[in-house]
């Protein structure tokens, strides 16, 4: 398709010869800059791009992918079942639209793609295997999911959003356990005696590591753990406080993995009549707007994620780079409202 400016003249689109002659260079000097090359000398680079501008020169970019073997493009690949965690998580959002902002400041085109069935995750593979992409970044994996290993094998640069059973996978996560140790000392500290947990999906690396905090901060106190299972909903929040309150009528405390299902909680014991924090003190994870305008407002475990995101990125870009790069874990912290 030629440049506007060129359609409006009637003139043809302006070729790398052209380019090269108005310049004053040789076609491969040209090619080299057009296509990011740093082995050519400032006064080179200044020429050819001047001439670039003026002509309105636009590098073909299928010859421009034979000459650098790059397409510019990254595949976000989500991996989630229908009706998944991501559904009704508000985070989600939050995390594609920092990790495509650092992407297209990188001037990398997002490929989104969903992984939600065999067949779709066939589809990714192939798109992948098939070297329409320069790297992958991948979100929300279960634990049995077969697909880093398989994308793995393309041999593209791949980083994680979170562990992968794949262990070769670099990753960007959050301290997980140690913000439910942040939430579970908070509540010790508050003089809370029967502390019960709410778990977000097992097969999702950050529950079990959330789980695996708080059964430890229990484990040094001698407090017995109370765990009802959920799955990152509000539903299943209000469901498991349901459930633990009959279980143990006497707790005085529970962390949920999760602010939605803290949030689905704090519904449960508004209809059983049991005062917040009075009777029961509640905290949650991940710090997402509602929490703050929970009944009472809710003590939660701020994650990063933003931060996270865009650290993923930016580990996948210095992949791409060449540059070897560790695993990054983010920090947490604890913010501190009524519910507590």
């Amino acid at each position: 398709m030629e440049p506007v400016a060129a359609r409006r003249s009637g003139t043809k689109r302006p070729t790398l010869d052209v380019v090269a002659a108005r310049a004053g260079v040789s076609k491969s000097s040209v090619s080299r800059v057009v296509n990011g090359e740093h082995t050519v000398a400032p006064e080179i680079r200044d020429a050819v791009m001047r001439v670039v501008r003026e002509l309105g020169y636009v590098p073909n970019a299928a010859a421009r992918k034979l000459v650098t073997r790059r397409t510019d493009a990254v595949a976000m690949v989500v991996s989630d079942p229908p009706q998944g965690v991501l559904s009704d998580d508000p985070l989600f959002s939050t995390v594609v639209r920092a990790a495509s902002r650092e992407l297209e400041a990188a001037d990398k085109q997002v490929v989104l793609m969903l992984a939600e069935s065999d067949r779709s995750r066939a589809r990714v593979e192939s798109h992948v295997a098939a070297g329409n992409v320069d790297g992958v970044l991948l979100l929300s994996l279960h634990g049995a999911d077969p697909l880093p290993a398989v994308l793995a094998r393309t041999g593209l640069p791949m980083v994680s959003l979170g562990r992968t059973a794949a262990t070769d996978v670099p990753y960007v996560d959050l301290d997980n356990a140690g913000g439910a140790d942040l939430a579970v000392r908070h509540l010790l500290d508050r003089g809370r005696k029967r502390i019960a947990t709410v778990t977000g999906p097992l097969d999702l690396g950050d529950a079990r590591e959330r789980l695996a905090g708080y059964r430890e901060a229990l484990r040094q106190t001698g407090q017995r753990p109370l765990v009802a299972l959920g799955d990152f909903t509000r539903i299943s929040g209000a469901e498991a406080m349901e459930q633990l309150l009959t279980d143990e009528p006497s707790l005085d405390a529970v962390f949920a993995a999760n602010d939605l299902m803290a949030i689905g909680a704090l519904r449960t014991l508004r209809e059983r009549g049991r005062r917040v924090p009075d009777d029961v003190a509640v905290v949650g994870f991940d710090d997402i707007e509602a929490a703050a305008y929970s009944a009472p407002p809710l003590t939660t475990v701020r994650s990063p994620m933003a931060d996270q995101a865009s650290a993923a990125v930016r580990l996948l870009l210095g992949l791409l780079a060449g540059q070897a790069r560790e695993p990054v874990i983010m920090p947490n912290e604890l913010v501190v409202r009524e519910s507590t």
